[in-house]
């Protein structure tokens, strides 16, 4: 130190006023490098140097001496022991700086607050950091993430440095620059070239315990627990640097179990808190030069640094917080004979001057069974002897270790020991003590148990915290009610309902899937009888007091507390069964090992039948004494369940069952695994699963998640793997792997959520495949439907093989494999990646090579067999899903660095799963992930699949089908946006066409006018499956969707033009006719005229004007009908007659004209019909019956020949057009036409020609009967002479108006408003039946949506009404039903007390009023502007109207109107004539029956049919179900959400007069046949129903039991009409189950609510 001058004490602490000499900014003028922890810097550079400069030069070199602590370095002695004292303001100055330090490391690793496990247990940007260095602020998260994956190289973090130009400006002016003496050089130098003004380093054990001070107790336990896998000693004491106590922290040790096999006895396994060992205490006094720590891993594994001690990677001078802390370790021998001890020993080892920490070292040697004390040469006059002479002089051995002293171990006395260390060889000094502390252990000791610890009154246990208490109290509680039981009767007492009843009920179920018996429906009834009283037996249980508490712990509004309980719980339930498990599992291993050897010698006596026997029932043992919290779990599960299926509000305990899923889903949230499959019963409970995502989902939000599922052979690492991946905690048993599927919720930090585009991973554990039952059975189909699920479930499975035997290997591939096909064939497509563990030598990239070649061919095998298996074509592995070799296999070190008990884990392993874990993220980013919603729905679709036999045939993803739902809905608006545009311009242009302006219709023209409406649906369907959340599974069907669009579109422009055209033929044909109407109107418009001036000078009253003005009127008709052409007289009843028997016979079809029957009405065509003779045996033939199938066959011929003959009429414009005979011919010629096509389904038969002459009469005279009421209407509109007396009253208004004076201009003004009132009220008909199609689509709940809703609004209707012939006519003829329903509503909307009809009708009128009136304005306005005459008014007004309404001017062009001069006088008579004209028009509309619904044009009725009816009509070939596919030529399978009940359509068992009673998709679960033709003996399997034919070949029915009791209901109600209609029964086989009409009308339709 030269000869620097030391400042007064006052000086050392630092001022505010004092500017610091280094500061912060002059670290970052140089990039960073890496270097070890062992060399970072403070931030109190010039602090820390002032500090050391003030105190006096003794005291700085006991301040090394301070930072030498320990095991790492020498420690500072205190100031009353053997080293030189202190002067007690010193003493407190170095206490001063230390706590300040202190502070400065907690600042440095950015520890504020408590920390908490949830902000390690999920996955950030740091968790994927592998071993590149880190910034001092992380070094926190680092650690406990390596501590997480059991790398015990999370004491060795690399740190980032960023050296300040400070320092190394001093090291520049350091070196030496000239010549001078070595010796000068090397050995006088004041000060060392890096002299730290500096950051300290931070020492590796201070993070370890900086964390533990700041962590909660929760993640102290896991912080411990992973130190203990890591094989690193454990915090036993530890000093509170800030509170200045003692705390014991038993609770970290609750969960840590260690295994160890003594000497040819058996192995323990057993929580260390709960062994009772010897316990060898070590510590020292005063300064020590050797190692403690490092002596004592040399005793335990000389391998692996156990203790950290002053020569490990890391250690540093500046350690902050060892100091007094107690440290446990154990070894644990493993039967072999190199175990260095016998038993199990725990080693303590305190830290820092025993004498300065007097407190821990009375604790520990107290509980100690041998003392080892290192000493230096101490005074006799020293303090710390006074210790030395008392463990001396207590019983216990005490072994001294003398750092001054070279001697071998020497025995002073019996118990008592030397052994010199200085300048020997450790393994020597280590094998002497080890021979020591060997034969102390000899003699009776003392034995330490942990949970003792805390009977110390001088510490503080952390067990005593109030919520730990609490939740202990309430968990030993429930266990005092467990121990009133024997072990293996606890479940059955306090968990009554998972045992028998839930395995009978999943075993009822599973046969409710797999129907067997003739009668599928009444087996089925039977079972969800059996089913539903199983649950009822449930529900009826008394909730024992052990759940009652359980419940009512995890309604705890306190979490902490509430996670307390069930740790607490958890840790009582494990040391409570575990004892009973090994001594039950150790009779089992040795009984499976005799029944193997029975085996081995092919013995097949009774001896190896009652082994078997014997195994069996310890198996069952076993089974009843597992019991953890997933049971209590699975118990909570099956209350709700029973409670919810009985539906009662609450359970016989007044419990309120809706609160539970909202438990489950706390804990999923908090990190608990939750059941998924329930691993005893092989089954998902699935109404309980389901209720929990909900409860998740409310919670969270419909988060996005990736699924990430594991598959693997039984103990072969897999939830090893995954709790050091994620840190996860997976339900386990004492003494048991995973059984069945748990899953457990994950989240993802905000930074990384943008990243990887989802919320949170469900990691999904499997119990392991080819597990060993517990009766010593393996099933394969039990690993197929595990590996079915979870690869379906995840959007990537990690397949786990371990080691290299190619017999597993060879199985677990081809159970992969083959639920990949599935996935496959499903259209579901999750990734994989192989995990190869164990492998020995995973550097050897040619050998790694080697190994994935074989895998790619083990898989391409194993595709090709599976393939086989589920009937595929895929040839290898790549066929099926996509795989990298290269990329998506990866191989595992060893778990263990050395055998076990004591062997650390490897780090390469924990490198493996790192890298693993960075690989699957990588892959998760591109992945599109789930929602919760839709995972909760895959697990339904998944497991209802595999309850059936064949997942493929039964899978129904549920998911697919809402999305597609959803799409036809938007469809639905895309099309009658496209609908309504187009009748508007339809509208228009029939506007123009009657009012001759527009002679063509071009295809381009409508096409421009619908451009900008087919513009907005394109947009809008572009916004619909590029930003809907289900936009990836939206893809499959966009180009479908838009083809549609485009085809409807190009559909409604060509029936558009073809409609206009017609009318233009329409006017072409009439234009003779039009233009004698109006040449004679005009005539007598001037006739009027004329006859009014010549009169107007008389002074006539109004009755001789009005008797003048008629017999001119007379007199001038008689004159213009001389001159017309009178319209042909029609003989309808003639043409049919000449035309059916141009067609017929004559003779034959004059015999029927009389006699023919309304065949439309008949329901037995038996005596219209032959049999064909090879079919029937002429003997038979006098008792020939049409089975019901042909009747109904022949029915439905009729009634589709009816209603196209309807249509046919419809189509004809013989009101504007009139008749023509070839109408008549056009009907019978269909009629025949059809009928020849007629194909029968079953029995042959033929014809008689009278069924045709009779159907033919029928629709021809049905027709003709229209087409005379038709006609009719054409001959008043086209006579000359009627149509002309229509306009008498006009033509007299005309003349009375000028006989009073009026002007031209007045008089026209008032006839253009008379002529208006018709096509007015036309128009507005017109644009109201469009506006209120729109309405009702938005007001009717039948008509909101697609063709679905529509249907269960018409079944509805059905069931309110009650009529059978109805429900028939539903059944067989569906459209005809749609079509009529649709009618039905529209009427009753318009005209049952509805007001927006008249509303709407009324507003159309104002707007057509304000249309002429715009018109005469802008007729008025262009006239003076351009001083043109009355034909210019006429001309301009009429061209405004074009579009809007129906109005010729032809008639009062000419020289008619010349005089008419005053346009706005024209104008103001147009404006005031129309109010009243409109007013009247109102007046005729008081009331919704005032509607004439024959006015509209086009109907609104028919506007909804043809949107709603433009789609698949094709019948289910089984139920006659229709197809619910909106497109009429879709793609893909026709489909039905629900089928229905056979017997309704008439089916029957053959050779039985029995309906059938079955519902296809209960039957297509079966293993029962169907004749697809009753002529033939062939019959099909209902399983593999699509090879039947092409009926058949094009539906998808799925397995589904989700049957409607809406036909269940119908069926019952209607048994009697329906067995009449058909002549059969419902007997035999068709019996209706009991259960069957249970169901009320209400539920039928609540049903409807439900399900569709």
């Amino acid at each position: 130190m030269g000869n620097k001058v030391f400042q007064p004490i006052s000086w050392i602490l630092p001022s505010k006023d004092k500017p610091e000499a280094i500061t912060e900014a002059h670290t970052h003028s140089h990039e960073p490098r890496k270097r070890k922890i062992t060399s970072s810097e403070s931030s109190q550079e010039t602090i820390n140097k002032k500090q050391r400069e003030a105190l006096p030069p003794e005291s700085f070199i006991l301040g090394n001496d301070f930072q030498m602590e320990d095991d790492d370095n020498k420690q500072n002695e205190d100031n009353e022991s053997g080293g030189g004292g202190q002067e007690p303001d010193q003493c407190e100055v170095k206490d001063n700086i230390k706590q300040k330090n202190i502070e400065q490391l907690f600042d440095r690793l950015n520890l504020r607050g408590t920390l908490k496990s949830n902000n390690f247990l999920q996955v950030t940007s740091l968790s994927l950091q592998q071993h590149e260095p880190c910034e001092e602020k992380n070094l926190v998260q680092i650690f406990i993430q390596r501590l997480i994956m059991m790398d015990y190289r999370a004491r060795y973090i690399q740190i980032k440095e960023e050296p300040s130009e400070v320092l190394n400006t001093k090291r520049k002016t350091g070196l030496d620059t000239g010549e001078g003496h070595a010796f000068e050089k090397i050995f006088k130098r004041h000060g060392p070239i890096d002299e730290v003004s500096g950051r300290q380093p931070i020492h590796p054990m201070d993070i370890q315990m900086a964390v533990f001070l700041c962590a909660d107790n929760f993640l102290r336990q896991l912080i411990v627990t992973k130190l203990s896998q890591c094989q690193f000693a454990l915090p036993l004491l530890v000093p509170n640097p800030f509170t200045h106590e003692i705390e014991f922290p038993l609770w970290t040790f609750r969960q840590i179990k260690k295994s160890w096999k003594l000497h040819e006895r058996n192995s323990k396994n057993q929580a260390i808190y709960q062994a009772e060992t010897p316990m060898v205490a070590l510590f020292r006094f005063s300064a020590v030069s050797t190692s403690k720590s490092q002596l004592m891993n040399n005793l335990i594994n000389e391998r692996h640094d156990t203790f950290f001690h002053r020569h490990c990677r890391g250690s540093s001078k500046s350690r902050l917080l060892m100091d007094g802390v107690v440290e446990i370790a154990w070894y644990c021998p493993s039967g072999e004979k190199t175990d260095k001890f016998t038993d199990c020993v725990a080693f303590c080892n305190l830290h820092g001057d025993a004498h300065a920490n007097k407190k821990q070292l009375n604790i520990l040697t107290e509980k100690s069974s041998i003392n080892v004390v290192l000493l230096p040469n101490l005074d006799r006059s020293d303090k710390s002897m006074e210790k030395v002479e008392e463990f001396y002089n207590s019983a216990k051995p005490l072994i001294c270790l003398l750092t001054e002293d070279d001697s071998d171990v020497s025995k002073i006395k019996e118990g008592k020991y030397t052994i010199g260390l200085k300048e020997r060889n450790r393994s020597d000094i280590s094998e002497e003590l080890r021979r020591t502390i060997n034969e102390c252990l000899s003699k009776s000791l003392p034995v330490f148990k942990l949970e003792n610890m805390g009977e110390h009154s001088g510490i503080k246990v952390d067990e005593n915290n109030d919520k730990c208490r609490r939740g202990k109290e309430a968990a030993e509680t429930m266990m005092k009610l467990l121990k009133t039981k024997e072990m293996t009767e606890i479940k059955e007492t306090f968990l009554p309902c998972q045992g028998k009843l839930w395995h009978d009920w999943c075993l009822k179920n599973k046969e409710l899937h797999r129907p067997q018996g003739n009668n599928i429906e009444m087996h089925n009834s039977q079972k969800q009888t059996e089913m539903h009283k199983i649950r009822e037996k449930q529900e009826a249980s008394d909730l024992s007091m052990f759940m009652r508490m359980f419940i009512g712990k995890l309604n705890s509004r306190n979490p902490n507390e509430k996670m307390y309980f069930l740790k607490w719980l958890g840790i009582l339930l494990d040391e409570y069964t575990s004892e009973d498990l090994s001594i039950l599992h150790h009779k089992y291993d040795e009984k499976w090992s005799k029944v193997l050897y029975l085996k081995k010698k092919h013995d097949k006596s009774e001896q190896l039948t009652a082994e078997q026997s014997q195994l069996e029932k310890l198996s069952e043992k076993i089974n009843a004494a597992t019991f953890g919290l997933e049971h209590i779990l699975r118990e909570i599960g099956q209350i709700y369940e029973s409670d919810v299926t009985v539906k009662n509000e609450g359970s016989g305990s007044n419990l309120d069952v809706r609160c539970l899923p909202r438990f489950a889903a706390e804990l999923m949230i908090s990190g608990y695994p939750i059941e998924l499959m329930d691993g005893d019963a092989a089954h998902v409970p699935l109404i309980w699963v389901q209720a929990v995502l909900d409860e998740l989902i409310k919670m969270l939000r419909d988060q996005k998640v990736f699924v990430l599922s594991v598959l693997g052979i039984q103990s072969t690492g897999k939830s090893t793997m995954l709790n050091a991946m994620f840190g996860l905690q997976f339900a386990v048993s004492a003494g048991r792997c995973t059984r069945g599927a748990f899953m457990q919720l994950i989240k993802v930090s905000e930074e990384l959520k943008t990243h990887l585009n989802f919320d949170y991973i469900i990691v999904v554990d499997t119990e392991g495949l080819h597990a060993l039952e517990l009766a010593g059975r393996s099933t394969r189909h039990h690993d197929n439907e595990m590996a079915t699920f979870v690869v379906g479930l995840g959007n990537m499975t990690l397949i786990n093989i371990f080691g290299e035997n190619p017999a597993e290997m060879q199985d677990i591939l081809q159970i992969v494999v083959q639920a990949f096909l599935r996935m496959k064939k499903v259209r579901l497509n999750p990734s994989c990646m192989f995990v190869h563990q164990n492998v020995g030598d995973i550097t050897a990239g040619e050998k790694n090579m080697v190994g994935k070649r074989r895998l790619q061919e083990k898989l391409d095998e194993m595709t090709q067999l599976a393939a086989k298996e589920e009937v595929c074509g895929a040839e290898c592995f790549s066929d099926v899903i996509g795989f990298d070799i290269k990329t998506d296999v990866r191989y595992f070190a060893q778990l263990w660095e050395g055998s076990p008990p004591m062997a650390p884990p490897n780090p390469g392993y924990s490198e493996n799963v790192q890298e693993l874990k960075n690989t699957i993220l990588s892959h998760a980013s591109k992945s599109k992930g789930v929602t919760l919603a839709q995972f909760k729905t895959r697990i339904g679709d998944l497991w209802n699949a595999l309850l059936n036999e064949n997942f493929v045939f039964s899978f129904r993803n549920t998911l697919e089908i809402a999305t597609y739902r959803k799409l036809e809905e938007e469809y639905a608006k895309w099309t009658w946006s496209l609908r309504s545009a187009m009748l508007v311009i339809e509208d228009k242009l029939h506007n123009r066409i009657n009012n001759r302006q527009l002679h063509k219709v071009e295809s381009r023209d409508l096409e421009t006018e619908m451009a900008k409406t087919n513009g907005e649906v394109k947009k809008s369907m572009k916004l619909y499956f590029e930003e809907h959340k289900e936009k990836e599974m939206l893809i499959q069907w966009r180009s479908k969707f838009q083809e549609k669009i485009k085809h409807l579109h190009g559909e409604l422009v060509r029936d558009a033009k073809r409609k206009l055209e017609n009318i233009i033929n329409q006017r072409k044909a009439l234009a003779k006719l039009d233009g004698e109407k109006t040449l004679h109107e005009r005539k007598l418009l001037e006739k009027s005229k004329e006859l009014a001036f010549k009169l107007k000078q008389k002074g006539l009253d109004e009755n001789e004007l009005k008797a003048q003005f008629d017999k001119v009127w007379e007199m001038w008709v008689s004159q213009l009908a001389g001159v017309v052409q009178p319209l042909e007289d029609i003989t309808i009843e003639n043409d049919i007659i000449t035309i059916i028997s141009e067609i017929h016979e004559e003779a034959l079809v004059r015999d029927r004209l009389n006699k023919y029957k309304n065949i439309n009405q008949m329901t037995d065509f038996t005596t219209y019909v032959n049999p064909v003779r090879r079919m029937w045996n002429t003997i038979f033939q006098p008792s020939f019956v049409l089975p019901p199938e042909e009747q109904e066959s022949i029915k439905q011929l009729v009634c589709s020949i009816c209603r196209e003959t309807e249509n046919q009429v419809k189509s004809k414009s013989v009101a504007k057009m009139g008749y023509n005979i070839s109408y008549i011919q056009e009907i019978a010629q269909f009629v025949k036409t059809n009928v020849g096509t007629h194909k029968c389904h079953k029995a042959q038969y033929e014809f008689k020609k009278e069924f045709t002459v009779d159907l033919t009469i029928l629709a021809c005279k049905w027709a003709g009967e229209k087409f005379a009421d038709l006609h009719q209407e054409f001959r008043k509109s086209n006579n000359p002479m009627i149509y002309l007396e229509k306009k008498k009253p006009e033509y007299y208004s005309v003349f009375q108006g000028f006989c009073k004076g009026a002007t031209s201009a007045a008089v026209f003004g008032a006839l253009i408003c008379s002529e208006l009132k018709n096509p007015i009220l036309q128009s507005v008909y017109n644009k109201t039946a469009n506006d209120l199609a729109g309405e009702m689509r938005t007001n009717i709940p039948a008509f909101k949506g697609n063709r679905s809703n529509l249907e269960k609004h018409i079944l509805k209707a059905l069931a309110e009404e009650e009529d059978f012939h109805k429900f028939i006519e539903y059944i067989h003829y569906p459209r005809h039903q749609f079509e009529d329903f649709i009618k039905a509503e529209v009427r009753a909307y318009i005209t049952e007390g509805n007001s927006s009809a008249l509303t709407m009708i009324k507003g159309n009128i104002r707007h057509k009023e304000q249309y002429v009136i715009t018109a005469a304005e802008t007729a008025t306005t262009e006239v003076l502007n351009k001083s043109g005459d009355a034909n210019m008014w006429l001309d301009i007004f009429s061209d405004c109207l074009k579009d809007e309404l129906e109005y010729s001017k032809e008639h009062l062009t000419g020289n008619c109107c010349q005089d008419i001069t005053d346009f706005e006088l024209l104008e103001g008579v147009v404006k005031k004539e129309l109010k009243p004209i409109t007013e009247q028009l109102n007046m005729c509309l008081e009331k919704p029956s005032d509607i004439k619904i024959e006015m509209f044009r086009e109907p609104p009725d028919e506007i909804l049919i043809e949107h709603f009816c433009q789609c698949c009509w094709v019948q289910c070939p089984f139920c006659k179900v229709v197809c619910v596919n909106t497109m009429e030529d879709h793609h893909g399978d026709h489909i039905a959400p629900f089928h229905r009940n056979c017997g309704m359509r008439g089916m029957i068992y053959r050779c039985t007069d029995n309906l059938c009673l079955s519902f296809c998709t209960s039957s297509v679960a079966s293993d029962k046949h169907f004749y697809p033709d009753s002529r033939k003996d062939e019959t099909v399997l209902w399983k593999e129903y699509r090879t039947a034919g092409p009926r058949y070949e094009n539906w998808s029915i799925t397995p589904d039991l989700s049957e409607l009791p809406y036909w269940k209901w119908f069926v019952c109600r209607f048994q009697n009409d329906l067995e009449v209609y058909y002549n059969k029964t419902f007997e035999g086989c068709g019996r209706i189950p009991d259960e069957w009409k249970t169901y009320s009308k209400e539920q039928a339709i609540e049903s409807l609510e439900k399900y569709l």
